[in-house]
């Protein structure tokens, strides 16, 4: 039987950044395998997100994780090069624009003041304000708009996710492509994990980044978690006329569109009653679009009433029903299985600072560069949930 000090259940841009920052830790001398279902990554949902990044969050500790996240892609270059190939990501920091009307003010004025007492770029803007910086939005229902100045925007989700893999195997971590069918524990610890072509795997630590089978890889281990796997879909489209500076918006229906290329992408959560888990779904429903979407967008923006669309795509997320943030570190029923689950849709921007942190974990027994035991998965027995308001 092969034995691994650490195996990483999903390859995609959790699994990787956690491989990435567990070999490139000085003081960890261990061996690491990460076991991934699809090598070529076509379904995973940080190869089909909107792919960004933002410190608009209500809870401290997800704008910590982001400030994090953003110093980690201006630096990508250097921190993941190599042999001289610099990973370029693309990131446009064009922020992100968060509206709300007088039954929302409070909340974005309560968010705001949270963002910028931790060192956030975020301007709070009244409605003049609003139509002065962006004269094509129509601002008289708003209240107000929250605006990233600068440490938010977009990227290439995917391109993060294959430097984060490059560099892992750069520095000596195995990849397989396998899925895991059974995870062995005994006197409450994990001992083995099997995979599909039948070898048993010996291990020291398990971590669960295996995204939308994440709650699948904890049951087989005795652990059940509240995440459900959620199909999300994302449009594009051309505009006619001019839309000069457009952020990442979020209308205060939720409703969010952003610039992409020559023209834009769009997207919204679908009813809570038209939202069932799915299990391979990635058929577009493109009366999502044409009843919710377009019609938000046109009334928000008057200049998308003209617009040419173009190609569209579903993906799947896993979601945590207990909070909407994801499960991280290990609990207390299996101690040496570590989870990264139910990320609930902000995965590529959290994996930096998640992947560190179970990395430190790991190695050192603790956090070390940001504290996020705030999301261990005990807080689900200890009735803890952690409340965020700015779920997109």
């Amino acid at each position: 039987m092969q034995s691994y000090d650490v195996v990483i259940i999903g390859g995609a841009v959790t699994g990787s950044s956690v491989a990435y920052h567990l070999a490139a830790d000085p003081d960890f001398t261990g061996s690491i395998l990460v076991v991934e279902k699809d090598p070529s990554y076509q379904t995973c949902a940080s190869a089909l997100s909107a792919a960004s990044i933002r410190q608009q969050f209500s809870s401290a500790v997800n704008v910590k994780i982001s400030l994090h996240g953003i110093a980690f892609l201006r630096s990508i270059g250097d921190i993941l090069e190599v042999d001289g190939d610099r990973p370029d990501v693309q990131l446009h920091e064009g922020g992100y624009l968060f509206l709300a009307t007088g039954a929302g003010r409070e909340i974005l004025e309560e968010n705001h003041a949270i963002q910028v007492g931790l060192g956030a770029d975020i301007a709070f803007l009244d409605p003049a304000a609003l139509k002065a910086t962006f004269p094509w939005l129509a601002v008289d229902d708003l209240s107000a708009g929250c605006y990233g100045l600068t440490g938010e925007g977009w990227f290439d989700g995917y391109g993060l996710m294959q430097a984060f893999r490059r560099k892992a195997r750069s520095l000596g971590v195995e990849y397989r492509a396998a899925s895991v069918v059974d995870v062995r524990t005994a006197g409450g610890r994990v001992v083995s994990v099997t995979l599909s072509d039948g070898s048993e795997i010996a291990c020291g630590t398990v971590v669960n980044a295996a995204g939308a089978g994440g709650a699948a890889i904890a049951r087989a281990a005795g652990v059940e978690i509240p995440i459900h796997v959620k199909k999300r879909m994302i449009f594009t489209f051309k505009c006619a006329d001019p839309v000069e500076r457009c952020p990442l918006l979020i209308d205060p229906t939720g409703v969010y569109v952003r610039p992409e290329g020559d023209g834009f992408l769009c997207g919204t959560a679908p009813p809570a009653d038209q939202d069932p888990d799915v299990e391979g779904d990635f058929e577009v429903e493109w009366g999502l679009f044409e009843e919710v979407i377009w019609p938000t967008l046109a009334a928000r923006v008057p200049a998308f009433e003209r617009i040419r669309t173009g190609r569209a795509w579903a993906g799947t997320y896993d979601m945590c029903a207990f909070d909407h943030n994801v499960l991280l570190g290990p609990t207390r029923a299996v101690p040496n299985l570590i989870l990264a689950n139910g990320f609930s849709g902000h995965g590529l921007q959290q994996s930096p600072a998640v992947g560190r942190g179970i990395a430190e974990l790991i190695v050192h027994g603790g956090y070390r560069t940001l504290d996020l035991s705030e999301l261990s998965p005990d807080r689900i027995a200890d009735g803890r949930p952690v409340v965020e308001k700015n779920v997109v």
